[in-house]
């Protein structure tokens, strides 16, 4: 496995991915049950204080322009990356409040499914620490969307390239990763950002 050579800003994230343990290559069970040699664990980055401001940073770029008047995910993966969006939106002084999608609705109290600031009829974007097969994020999609609201940018961390990415583009939805997990075992920047 090996690390394309730095060239835009986001290769100092994966640097630091790296030195948190984020990024990790052995033998490894994916959620989907499928086996992979390289392994993210999203949490290790975005609950990092500089990983968090980082990613923070990074996804507000993407945002800009966008329109996005909201930002979440589904528990858990997004929670961190999600808060840390709102927080460097309004140190920039355009605040993008959060929200968050659980898997299924609370059986108690307001008994919602998703939490945090977000209205019928609103722009969203979607985040997500990985898109493997796409579960996580289509889910959070579809919590959103039953809502009134309309995803108007999909943004993940990492895209191993395991079908997930391609199903939300062939979706129509604008999809885009910090960090690519390729095929053949690199690991480089999304040369776009």
């Amino acid at each position: 496995m090996q690390i394309e050579p730095m060239n835009n800003p986001v290769d100092s994230l994966i640097e630091l991915a790296e030195k948190t343990g984020a990024i990790k290559f052995g033998e490894f069970t994916l959620a989907s049950g499928a086996k992979s040699n390289r392994y993210f664990e999203g949490k290790l980055l975005t609950l990092h204080p500089e990983g968090a401001c980082r990613v923070g940073e990074a996804i507000c770029d993407i945002l800009e322009g966008s329109g996005v008047q909201a930002v979440g995910g589904l528990i858990l993966g997004a929670v961190p990356i999600a808060t840390a969006v709102a927080v460097i939106s309004h140190e920039r002084g355009k605040s993008i409040p959060a929200f968050l999608v659980r898997e299924a609705p609370k059986e108690h109290g307001t008994e919602k499914q998703v939490e945090g600031h977000l209205e019928p009829g609103m722009r969203v974007a979607i985040v997500e620490d990985v898109v493997t097969r796409g579960g996580s994020v289509f889910r959070a999609i579809k919590a959103v969307e039953n809502l009134g609201c309309k995803v108007v940018k999909v943004v993940a961390i990492v895209d191993r390239h395991e079908g997930g990415s391609d199903k939300l583009i062939a979706d129509g939805y604008d999809f885009v990763p910090l960090i690519h997990f390729n095929i053949d075992g690199t690991v480089q920047a999304n040369k776009l950002l």
